[in-house]
């Protein structure tokens, strides 16, 4: 019997029920990151750069249907409405990112030193002329540029000079601190599949204080 099938099969004839946690994009909240949950396996590569500046772009700027970004960008994000983010499946944020960090796609925890965990998606490429060394700006040493609705983000984080933010998303509480590590991430979820959480016969499930309920774990801005 597959997997879904006895899922089912148990499911009628204990009469539990099924608690799903998967991330939506309503999920997503700016000030949830203090309390970010990492949802993958990942690894350390360390900091190329403690910078504490974080500038943006806006994804209706990249315009070449046929580039990987576009594609990225239009196929796996979405456009949160309240902050103009963009977002992946996972609740990554869409950012772009120097050659270092490989290719359109890669995902990664920023993580600061003010105990922030920033996970980002690589969603655009910094041209190797503007970030000469592989992983910040020659013009002013940020790593991060998010991506975003800057009309939406404007509305929502203000800025005295015309530009969200300031032009300076480190000015947001919710984002402020230096990198104090990066981390890879993989496609590996830290929890997975299905927890039995009921007793059944020949020990079939296990007993927890969570009652009869199948909890199936994803989306780090859920915890």
């Amino acid at each position: 019997m597959n997997a879904k099938r006895f899922l089912t099969c148990l499911l009628a004839c204990t009469g539990a029920s099924i608690l799903l946690t998967g991330y939506s994009p309503e999920d997503f909240s700016l000030v949830k990151l203090k309390n970010y949950k990492k949802e993958f396996k990942s690894e350390s590569i360390g900091a190329c750069s403690t910078s504490s500046i974080k500038t943006y772009e806006d994804y209706r700027m990249i315009t070449s249907v046929g580039s990987a970004q576009y594609q990225y960008i239009h196929n796996h994000c979405t456009v949160d409405e309240e902050t103009g983010f963009l977002i992946d499946e996972d609740g990554f944020i869409g950012v772009a990112l120097a050659y270092n960090f490989g290719e359109i796609g890669s995902r990664y925890y920023f993580i600061l030193d003010t105990g922030i965990t920033i996970p980002v998606v690589k969603v655009d490429a910094k041209a190797s002329v503007h970030a000469s060394n592989g992983c910040s700006a020659d013009s002013n040493g940020h790593v991060l540029e998010f991506v975003i609705d800057s009309d939406r983000a404007m509305a929502y984080f203000g800025g005295a000079n015309g530009l969200a933010a300031s032009g300076n998303f480190n000015n947001y509480e919710c984002l402020n601190g230096s990198i104090a590590d990066i981390e890879k991430v993989s496609d590996e979820p830290i929890e997975t599949g299905i927890i039995y959480t009921s007793f059944i016969g020949a020990d079939l499930m296990k007993s927890t204080e969570e009652g009869d309920r199948i909890r199936m774990v994803k989306g780090g801005f859920r915890n």
